[in-house]
């Protein structure tokens, strides 16, 4: 019993690998162009300083990690040298849940290829993380869905996370540069630390909006440039209420836009399609939200009217 669909894998690992140079990308970079040039500059001075940071807000299903992960793959590729003559590294730490600052602390000094043997305190370990951060040139961390250490009701541990967040911009002996992704939610709980909000430089990935033509225009180039690279022809599809629908079924997410996209041409590929048709949309529907076939916003006349998307993203979350 093979599990490996090859003729699908074949034809879903060019479009799962590609990557589309969204204008959002550009300001990401510039921010971390910010901040590392910060960084050096102090860095070379020889006195003690403090880090820069980045805050990135965007809802789910953006391509929000992708997108930070492709730019930190560039940044650890060995090209940025620090002035002490070391290539610079930045860390990547996904929350998936509750964690207390000890735990995190924990988990770095694993990711720093030093797991901890036997008790130590919360103070003892974040003094490893600082002694490792330095002796392999790592410069920066990104915590990724960091919404998730802060807790709903619990002003005191937020706080603490708070400071911590900010000690680590502000360590003397060697500062670290923060990269801290999630949902809207981050901004509330960064916004109760004045100074921590100072040093990070805030980025949005904002949401789909087929009235602006920016949005528009990116829609189509989206598209055909995933389409050419499927060997599919776009074309018949390319009308604004084609565009209007593609983007409600998506939540107006541009990483659910990119899922929905390689689902539906893998779709048409195996089916021996030379042309797009809204049928491979109505499959890839069904396939992303777990839907009976047929039923989806491609196909009612009064779409807006018969989805939620809350209830949507609801239904994506859970495949």
């Amino acid at each position: 019993m093979n599990f490996v669909n090859q003729s699908v894998a074949e034809v879903t690992a060019p479009l799962k690998s590609a990557h589309f140079p969204f204008p959002r990308g550009k300001e990401l970079f510039e921010a971390m162009t910010w901040c590392t040039t910060d960084y050096y500059a102090k860095a070379k001075s020889g006195q003690p300083f403090e880090a820069r940071g980045i805050m990135v807000i965007v809802e789910s299903r953006q391509g929000k990690s992708r997108e930070i992960q492709r730019l930190r793959e560039k940044f650890n590729d060995g090209t940025v040298i620090m002035p002490d003559g070391r290539p610079a590294k930045i860390l990547h730490c996904i929350l998936s849940g509750k964690v207390t600052w000890k735990d995190l602390g924990v988990k770095i000094l694993g990711l720093l290829g030093y797991p901890l043997k036997g008790r130590r305190t919360q103070a003892e370990i974040w003094e490893k993380v600082i002694k490792y951060a330095e002796l392999q040139g790592v410069v920066g961390i990104h915590f990724d869905e960091c919404q998730h250490v802060f807790v709903e009701k619990g002003d005191q541990t937020n706080q603490q996370i708070l400071d911590s967040f900010k000690i680590l911009l502000k360590e003397s002996r060697w500062p670290l540069m923060l990269i801290l992704s999630g949902v809207p939610s981050l901004a509330q709980h960064i916004a109760r630390e004045e100074q921590l909000a100072f040093l990070l430089r805030t980025v949005r990935f904002e949401n789909i909006d087929m009235g602006k033509q920016r949005d528009v225009d990116e829609m189509l180039q989206l598209t055909f440039t995933y389409a050419e690279k499927a060997g599919l022809d776009f074309d018949p599809l390319a009308t604004k209420d084609f565009f209007e629908r593609l983007a409600f079924s998506c939540c107006n997410r541009w990483g659910l836009v990119i899922e929905m996209l390689i689902e539906a041409l893998t779709h048409g590929q195996q089916n021996g399609d030379e042309v797009c048709t809204k049928d491979h949309f109505e499959h890839a529907y069904a396939q992303i939200y777990s839907a009976p076939p047929g039923y989806s916003p491609f196909s009612m006349s009064e779409y807006r009217d018969g989805f939620d998307h809350a209830r949507m993203m609801e239904l994506v979350s859970r495949t």
